[in-house]
């Protein structure tokens, strides 16, 4: 097997891990470091952690208890059901790309920064220790800046998008038509999941770790 492929092999396998990566970077507050650790968290297996930097532990630590947090309750496995029918077990991976979605299109509620320099500095930060990267996530970083993946989740045609190029190149079912349709009959009931359970999510993470993150003035 050529470079080409053995690369393209790997993208398909790890794109396909937790897509939640605008929570991620947003419940990593202003620390870079801890933001670095936080993005390649699902890349670091076991003890691998402790050849990083200490800021960039304490990211890859707070990535497991986020998704700990996440896996275990019960809003986010409601939310999942509605998609196992056509997704199977993939159904957990569409509801982080339709959670990051809310997250996106409501980016005014939880962040004091526009969600567009946002993006172009969690990337200035990633290609500034691109060195610190795993393999793996050095192969998609370019894909997801160069498709602005977190400022295209905030339209629905942005995840309609995600989701059919993940499932022509990549194992996920091809079912974007039928995600798409869900999400649009049940949008009112899937919002009000994501903000119940989002808010125990940044109480949890902020209770629990040294994470300060800049929200909006109140009105």
């Amino acid at each position: 097997m050529q470079k080409v492929d053995v690369e393209q092999a790997l993208l398909k396998k790890e794109y396909l891990r937790k897509m939640n990566y605008l929570a991620h970077l947003y419940l990593s507050g202003e620390d870079e470091h801890v933001l670095v650790g936080n993005f390649i968290g699902d890349y670091v297996k076991g003890k691998q952690f402790q050849r990083y930097p200490l800021q960039v532990q304490s990211g890859i630590l707070l990535h497991r208890q986020i998704d700990w947090f996440t896996d275990r309750h019960a809003l986010v496995k409601d939310c999942g059901n509605r998609f196992r029918e056509n997704y199977g077990r993939y159904a957990g991976i569409v509801t982080d790309v339709i959670f990051d979605h809310f997250l996106a299109a409501r980016w005014t509620d939880y962040s004091a920064s526009p969600l567009r320099p946002f993006a172009k500095k969690v990337h200035a930060v990633l290609l500034t220790n691109f060195a610190l990267l795993p393999k793996r996530v050095k192969l998609f970083l370019p894909f997801i800046i160069q498709h602005k993946r977190l400022e295209s989740y905030a339209s629905l045609e942005g995840i309609h998008e995600s989701l059919a190029i993940m499932g022509t190149r990549t194992s996920l079912p091809e079912e974007a038509d039928f995600a798409l349709e869900v999400l649009q009959r049940d949008y009112e009931s899937i919002r009000q999941e994501f903000e119940a359970f989002f808010a125990e999510l940044v109480d949890f993470v902020e209770a629990n770790f040294e994470v300060y993150i800049q929200k909006p003035a109140l009105k």
